[in-house]
């Protein structure tokens, strides 16, 4: 009776026993899914990144990559149509600006002396009338005063435009502004070297010989 009654009583020990052991066996099972979610994870993670891994070493070649030929021959070829459209672009303005120069300088040219001749208009009017008068002028003296004073007027006008009589009066011989035409000997020697007589009257235009005064020098 006594071991009927120990085996009874151990009975229930022995059911919670393998309920425990289901139940960590439970447990074990879904630590394993758990563990292998995880491991399934990591391992597609890794995939992924792998793969960024080779498009960015693929991008950087492709960055790194040097023009073919062909590129660098087209690239040349396009730089040089550039430069020689450039080059006719220079070519053609330049051609104009010439024919421009061209044209301005010969209308210079041939309207310089327009102001001038204008200048001397009245001069010439001046001469106009002193030749009517000199058909009926019986007064000579009159008539020379007449003539000195247009000969006046008109060197004056010539003098604003810049011109102006080269001074030959006992002046020693200046080759820059004297011509000598003649040498006269036995001069005394005090005139020796310098101009005695001025045969053709010099001028300046600013400052500038235009004309030498031809003249006679003492020798």
């Amino acid at each position: 009776m006594k071991d009927i009654e120990e085996m009874g009583s151990s009975t229930p020990n022995e059911d919670e026993m393998t309920d425990e052991t289901a139940t960590n066996r439970q447990q074990q099972a879904e630590n394993a899914v758990n563990d292998k979610e995880d491991e399934q994870r990591q391992s597609a993670e890794k995939d992924v990144a792998a793969e960024g891994d080779d498009k960015a070493t693929d991008n950087t070649d492709d960055s790194t990559k040097e023009p073919s030929v062909e590129e660098q021959l087209e690239e040349a070829q396009l730089k040089i149509a550039e430069l020689n459209d450039k080059y006719l672009r220079l070519m053609a303005e330049f051609d104009n600006y010439r024919k421009r120069v061209m044209k301005e300088k010969s209308e210079l040219i041939k309207t310089a002396g327009t102001k001038v001749i204008t200048t001397i208009l009245p001069v010439l009017d001046d001469m106009e009338r002193a030749e009517q008068n000199m058909e009926k002028a019986e007064d000579v003296e009159a008539l020379k005063e007449g003539v000195q004073l247009i000969f006046d007027k008109f060197l004056k006008l010539l003098a604003t435009e810049g011109l102006k009589v080269i001074d030959t009066t006992d002046k020693v011989f200046d080759t820059d502004f004297h011509e000598a035409v003649a040498m006269v000997p036995g001069q005394p020697d005090e005139l020796k070297g310098k101009v005695i007589d001025c045969i053709q009257t010099g001028y300046t235009l600013n400052d500038k010989v235009i004309r030498h005064a031809k003249v006679a020098v003492a020798q």
